[in-house]
């Protein structure tokens, strides 16, 4: 770029070879020449670009094409292969271990000791009619709970 001392040189080169009265004119001529050049390579930038894009707009799709068709293969491969007879070659899952939940509540008809199993309730037969009861009534039976119930 022209420093300033260089710009005062040229202009009053200008002014002594065309004179004052064609320098107005030179500066328009000037100013439409640099306004042209500039939407000239303005235009040639945006038309740059524009491929630019467009080209890898393309790149992009035929990629995903690609993909497609590659996806699609494998999908086809898939359906097409033989399958194999199923064989066991993992053992049967082992029992599952049942461990106390140390956040539980007691129960409260529960027995304090629940690793012995609970004693059998011997049955005593119903006192007979005078037999125990003073007033002639019976003494209802008090059925064990379901918990001390022994199976049949």
């Amino acid at each position: 770029m022209l420093s300033i001392p260089h710009m005062i040189v040229v202009f009053l080169v200008v002014l002594v070879v065309f004179g004052p009265q064609k320098l107005p004119e030179l500066a328009r001529s000037f100013g439409k020449l640099m306004a042209e050049f500039r939407k000239a390579s303005n235009e040639f930038k945006n038309a740059f670009e524009e491929e630019m894009r467009d080209l890898e707009r393309q790149a992009r799709i035929a990629e995903l094409k690609k993909q497609v068709a590659e996806a699609n293969a494998a999908a086809n491969a898939a359906l097409n292969k033989p399958m194999e007879p199923a064989t066991l070659t993992t053992p049967p899952p082992a029992e599952p271990v049942i461990s106390p939940n140390p956040d539980a509540v007691p129960r409260l008809d529960a027995a304090s000791n629940e690793t012995t199993p609970p004693a059998p309730i011997e049955s005593t037969p119903a006192p007979q009619s005078g037999e125990g009861s003073t007033d002639g009534q019976q003494a209802p039976e008090s059925s064990p709970s379901h918990d001390q119930q022994q199976p049949a």
